[in-house]
C-alpha cells in the first residue's frame, strides 16, 4: 500500500528530512483547506466531517503532484479521477486516506522506536524554524446540502454524485 511504501522511504532518510517532509506535507495539506475542496469531499464521500476532510486532503496529496495541482486549481476535476468515477457508480466513498497523515510519525517510530520521539523532534524543529502563520482563506462558504449550489459550483462532480437533482 502507498502509506507503507511512503513510510519505508521516509524511514530510510535522516530524521531531519522526515521533519522537512512533514513541514511540506502540512503546507500542501493546509493549502487545500478550502470550502470548494471540502464540497468536493462532501460529494465524493456522501458527507464529510472535519476529521474526514483531514483524511480527504491527505488522500489528494497521496495522488501525486498532478492530481494535487488539478484539485488545487479546480476541485471539480476530481470528476475525471478514475477512482471517483468508479466509486460513484457503486456509491462507495474513495479518497479518504487517514494513515497518510501520520507517515512521518510512523517513519520516525521505525527509527527511534517511539511516537513521542517524533513529536519532541517536531516541536524542536518547528521552534527552530519559525515561519509566518498565515490566516487561511477558505473562500466563499456555501451550503453543501443545496443541490443547486453544488451543481453550479461543482457541476461534473454533482452530475456523478447528485444525478437525481439536476441543476
Amino acid at each position: 500500500m502507498f502509506d507503507q511504501a511512503l513510510v519505508g522511504l521516509l524511514a530510510a532518510r535522516p530524521k531531519r528530512e522526515i521533519l522537512e517532509y512533514q513541514e511540506r506535507f502540512d503546507e500542501l495539506h493546509g493549502a487545500l483547506y478550502r470550502w470548494d475542496v471540502w464540497a468536493a469531499a462532501y460529494l465524493i464521500g456522501g458527507g464529510c466531517s472535519d476529521d474526514s476532510f483531514i483524511d480527504f486532503r491527505a488522500a489528494v496529496i497521496a495522488q501525486g503532484r498532478g492530481w494535487y495541482q488539478r484539485v488545487a486549481i479546480n476541485p471539480d476535476d476530481l470528476a475525471e479521477h478514475p477512482l471517483v468515477v468508479a466509486a460513484a457508480a457503486e456509491h462507495d466513498d474513495v479518497l479518504f486516506y487517514e494513515v497518510v497523515n501520520y507517515s512521518a510519525t510512523y517513519a520516525f517510530k521505525q527509527l527511534a522506536g517511539d511516537d513521542e520521539d517524533f513529536y519532541e523532534a517536531w516541536n524542536g524543529y518547528w521552534n527552530a524554524h519559525p515561519r509566518e502563520r498565515l490566516d487561511v482563506d477558505m473562500g466563499e462558504d456555501f451550503d453543501f446540502d443545496d443541490a443547486e449550489q453544488m451543481h453550479r459550483r461543482l457541476p461534473r462532480l454533482s452530475a456523478l454524485h447528485l444525478p437525481d437533482h439536476p441543476a
